[in-house]
């Protein structure tokens, strides 16, 4: 998938679809909240081995229960489609 820098309009819309999605500091970001370290730990790994195969990491941080997901494109210096499209995954990791 080529990457392209969004612009500020394609990047609203994409956060209508992208559930509980946010623009903060530059970067789309959410919270996940799970009752320990553990289930945080467990979707953290899922979220690893299907970014990997994107080859577009987020950043993130993690304190027991809650984890906090950053998504930035560095090389395009910007919120890009791979983000939105990582987002959605996310999101279906976490539904599951």
């Amino acid at each position: 998938m080529a990457t392209h820098k969004l612009s500020t309009e394609e990047i609203d819309a994409a956060i209508t679809e992208l559930d509980s999605w946010a623009v903060e500091d530059g970067k789309l970001r959410r919270e996940f909240k799970f009752k320990d370290f553990r289930q945080a730990f467990g979707f953290m790994t899922k979220v690893a081995l299907e970014v990997h195969a994107y080859d577009h990491h987020p950043e993130w941080v993690n304190v027991y229960g809650p984890v906090r997901i950053d998504l930035v494109s560095h090389d395009v210096d910007g919120i890009s489609n791979r983000d939105v499209e990582l987002a959605r995954r996310i999101n279906s990791i976490y539904a599951d």
